[in-house]
């Protein structure tokens, strides 16, 4: 099979005459970045004739056994999108570049970010956010994406200065600005070996100046863009998330460099708790990446890390031991590749000391998870339970639903609903993969709200964010809930039919037939049977 040429990102005139971009590598054709991104284990079908002492760390191979699927190749995309647009507004031969640096300069003198700046520049800089379940590979994906490009570049003519590709840093787990510009320094000083953290990352600094002095250093080396990973860490800061959020939207609005927000899915309502934040990390559509359901895409990765056995003989793989993979693992990637390997590391030690022929059954999968993922085995067993109780414990490991349901209650909760609302995380379905319409949809439903109005709310969304992003798309549906609240429905409490008594029997007519005959009330009950005569009468 051929695959099309790679394509230089000059071509296009916008690229052109940029040296940030020329020295970037070519851009590749989704096929290229299959194979560019995968890191399949070198694997010879003469090594399972290997003694098992051998076999057992080839077996060890899997541990960094890494196959992109469609996701991953959508984050590549995005990522080449996003770092060659943030370079067309900082071309250094049209003299962005030296605004940017001339703007820098007057924030440091006035030790603020956000002071109206005398050399205006067209920022063509945007951002995403990617968020996914604990396991699923968010981290290990965007790491082989960055590896696709050189770190470092040294420019040496027209000009001379070492321009920093990307930058990948940890959310800090206090959520300080502060801590995260002292990470900066840190990591551009390993980077180049300048001494940025003693100039400008004393302790005795301002928060204010070392923000300003970290956007300067990130334009003086034309950052392409900046990921900040671990973002759910900004859950349990005691100083709130705001603070750490609003100084990256600065970054991205002032001087032009991108950010790319990654974090589990709780990670979600964070996002969501300002619009303008959801927007500014929804400029490329967010990516959303639940645990795997069953279907093609499970079968193709499940098929592809079968084929690596260094047992004697390569078992052949049945549906049973797809659906046992699958109920082991419960879709998370990371799981189903360790308990692969663990089984085969448990057969190959068998088989050693029995002699015996190493088959990996349906039995052995189960006794190895059973045996070896006791620590995640709550996890798991919630995941396969949908207990959702359960799950509340693990956040960064409740369903996508959840999550939905969380973030949309929040825009609708008054007190006067509060009561007849939903806990956020009831009624969760299996892993979902859609585009976030259908899980908006159900978790609007759950909160009473009626179906045609759902749909009008999520057409509206749609209209204004044709990307069908879902986290610009719960954002605007949250904000427009929480502008004009939508009636929401009254959950109808079963209601006591009423028992219509016969007439002859009822207390009311009998007294009135029998006042017409001169009859006391309680003569015309008694005649008619509906009460005791006295004790006298029944001894008589």
């Amino acid at each position: 099979m051929t695959t099309s040429p790679e394509t230089p990102a000059s071509s296009l005139p916008e690229y052109e005459g940029n040296p940030f971009i020329a020295r970037l590598p070519p851009l590749r054709s989704q096929l290229q970045l299959l194979d560019a991104l995968a890191a399949r284990p070198e694997y010879h079908a003469q090594e399972r004739g290997y003694a098992a002492s051998l076999r057992k760390h080839c077996i060890m191979r899997l541990g960094r056994y890494f196959e992109p699927l469609e996701r991953q190749i959508q984050l590549a995309d995005r990522f080449g999108m996003l770092l060659r647009q943030g370079y067309i507004g900082r071309n250094p031969l049209t003299h962005d570049y030296i605004r940017h640096l001339q703007n820098g300069a007057e924030r440091i003198e006035a030790k603020s970010l956000t002071i109206p700046t005398r050399q205006p520049v067209e920022n063509t800089a945007t951002s995403f956010a990617l968020a996914g379940c604990s396991g699923i590979g968010k981290s290990k994906a965007i790491e082989k994406v960055l590896h696709q490009y050189p770190q470092c570049i040294q420019h040496t003519d027209p000009f001379s200065l070492v321009q920093i590709t990307w930058l990948k840093l940890d959310c800090p787990h206090q959520g300080s600005p502060k801590q995260l510009c002292i990470n900066f320094f840190s990591a551009v000083d390993r980077l180049v070996g300048t001494n940025y953290f003693n100039w400008y990352g004393s302790r005795r600094a301002s928060v204010d100046e070392m923000m300003v002095h970290m956007a300067h250093v990130a334009n003086l080396h034309a950052l392409g863009v900046l990921v900040i990973d671990e973002i759910q860490h900004l859950n349990k800061t005691k100083i709130g998330p705001d603070a750490l959020l609003n100084f990256l939207v600065t970054l991205v609005n002032t001087i032009g460099v991108p950010v790319i927000l990654i974090g589990t899915l709780s990670a979600i309502p964070l996002l969501q708790e300002n619009f303008r934040q959801a927007r500014r990390a929804s400029g490329l559509g967010s990516l959303i990446w639940d645990r795997m359901p069953k279907g093609k895409a499970w079968d193709y990765f499940i098929s592809q890390l079968w084929q690596y056995q260094w047992t004697r003989v390569p078992t052949e793989i049945s549906s049973e031991i797809r659906d046992v993979l699958y109920d082991e693992s419960q879709g998370i990637l990371d799981i189903v590749v360790k308990l692969f390997m663990l089984a085969q590391l448990r057969v190959v030690s068998i088989g050693e000391v029995r002699h015996g022929p190493e088959v990996l059954t349906a039995e052995l999968l189960r006794k190895v998870a059973r045996e070896d993922f006791r620590v995640v085995r709550p996890m798991l067993d919630a995941l396969r339970a949908n207990d959702t109780k359960a799950l509340l414990k693990y956040d960064d490991l409740l369903p996508l639903q959840a999550h939905v349901n969380q973030v949309l209650a929040s825009a609708v909760a008054t007190p006067a609903n509060m009561e007849r609302m939903p806990a956020a995380a009831e009624h969760v379905d299996a892993p979902m993969q859609d585009d976030g319409t259908d899980s908006i949809r159900k978790a609007l439903s759950s909160l009473g709200i009626a179906d045609d109005v759902a749909h009008v709310l999520v057409s509206e969304a749609r209209a204004l964010n044709p990307s069908a992003d879902p986290l610009l798309l719960m954002a605007t549906i949250s904000e427009r809930l929480a502008q004009r609240p939508v009636k929401v429905r009254k959950r109808q409490s079963p209601k006591l039919s009423k028992v219509v008594a016969p007439l002859a029997q009822d207390l009311r007519h009998v007294v009135a037939i029998g006042k017409k005959a001169g009859q006391s009330g309680y003569q015309s009950l008694l005649a008619a049977g509906l009460v005791k005569p006295p004790l006298l009468d029944l001894a008589a």
